[in-house]
């Protein structure tokens, strides 16, 4: 046997170019699954790390339905404003928190030495806000009930924007403009990886939803609103309670829908889970198929190998080659090519899929099941789509194959 591996790795290094066409073809099969689940489970962590900062006792309001596309009726809902949030809080009695907010991106911030890229976000917030998305205080505070109420020009910095224009010194009592609109800084969050948006999630400003309304042109746009059960024990009863006073605040009558979505951060994670799940067996089923096409390829290739080895086969079998050994080296020889392939492939698709992780600055990951199934899955391909060039090669009649030219 160890003689059989040894001539197969002989005959590789002889052929070297046919070597390299099939290792490509099974590596970018296996490129294909191993970046896709890669992608996924790196935004699945994203995604759990965010909803374990949301709780198990949130529940967020939004005009239109989180899980599908609106309807052209559910596009022509009644605009969710500030208004029905104040209302809520004020009618509720379930609830713990009740926190709105609306965004806008694009804009620059400045102080009088720095400036940021014009691509920070505006979360236009009350008070509440910081603690239902699970954000905590680095430096200063956040936003309190007086700013809210008062509409003042203060404002609390992600820690991207807070170290692009302060570096390490402290910003608080420090005035920025975030276009041209004065603002004086009072706190600073702690960073947090990862994000629902590709991009850095610490990248924005957060001011007090009464003055970001007025200051950025936001009247238009629907908030969003986050209320927090006091216990996940009680969820059910505050959603019932939500819903019920959120239809009266929205005039909807008893027979008509809901004019606005509810969802829990469960349900969002079941939600999100399912689409996950989609897009890893779509990335591994088109994977799938181009490592079948490899497979067709390795056949292929191994085919002209027997044709061009015909003498050589005819050589070894005159000097007492058996027919198993001829069959084996040539066996040998499709599984180290589909191997290598797959580990090619293996650690290129976990590059690729953690471009996810760069891009979303959220920690990498590996695959190790999937990467399993893909060294067993080559290993079954070149056996599968080998064996027919490696029956052939070991059929081969020794006179015969010496009178080949």
């Amino acid at each position: 046997m160890n003689e059989t591996i040894r001539q197969a790795l002989q005959a590789l290094r002889a052929n070297r170019l046919r070597s390299a066409l099939t290792l490509v073809g099974m590596a970018i099969g296996v490129f294909s699954v191993i970046a896709s689940v890669t992608a996924v489970k790196v935004l699945d962590g994203t995604i759990a790390q965010e909803l374990a900062a949301l709780g198990t006792q949130t529940i967020v309001v939004t005009r239109l339905p989180a899980d599908r596309e609106p309807t052209d009726e559910e596009w022509r809902r009644p605009q969710l404003t500030y208004e029905d949030a104040l209302r809520l809080r004020e009618r509720a009695t379930l609830p713990a928190s009740v926190s709105a907010s609306v965004g806008t991106g694009g804009r620059e911030v400045r102080t009088r030495e720095e400036s940021t890229d014009p691509n920070v976000s505006i979360q236009a917030a009350d008070e509440g806000w910081a603690q239902n998305n699970g954000w905590g205080i680095e430096e200063g505070r956040f936003l309190d009930e007086g700013d809210v109420r008062a509409g003042r020009s203060v404002a609390v910095l992600g820690q991207t924007v807070a170290e692009k224009l302060f570096g390490e010194q402290t910003p608080i009592g420090a005035e920025v403009r975030v276009d041209g609109r004065r603002f004086t800084v009072v706190g600073v969050l702690e960073p947090k990886s990862g994000g629902f948006n590709i991009g850095d999630s610490n990248n924005f400003v957060v001011v007090p939803i009464t003055r970001g309304i007025a200051a950025f042109g936001l009247s238009d746009r629907d908030v969003s609103i986050d209320v927090r059960a006091p216990s996940p024990e009680l969820l059910a009863a505050t959603l019932d309670e939500t819903v019920g006073v959120l239809r009266a605040i929205r005039r909807v009558v008893p027979e008509e829908p809901d004019n606005f979505g509810v969802f829990t951060s469960e349900q969002a994670a079941s939600m999100l889970g399912g689409f996950m799940d989609a897009l890893a067996y779509g990335g591994a089923g088109i994977g799938l198929i181009a490592l079948l096409a490899a497979g067709v390829g390795v056949m292929n290739i191994m085919l002209v190998s027997v044709t061009e080895r015909t003498r050589e086969i005819g050589v070894r079998k005159s000097l007492g080659a058996r027919r198993r050994d001829i069959l084996l080296q040539f066996l040998v020889e499709a599984v180290v090519l589909c191997q290598i392939g797959g580990f090619v492939g293996i650690g290129l698709g976990v590059l690729g899929g953690n471009a996810v992780a760069a891009l979303m600055t959220t920690a990498p990951a590996f695959p190790w099941g999937w990467a399993t199934i893909a060294v067993v899955g080559v290993t079954v391909v070149a056996l599968v789509f080998g064996v027919y060039p490696a029956t052939k090669a070991a059929r081969l009649h020794p006179i015969e194959a010496l009178r080949y030219e």
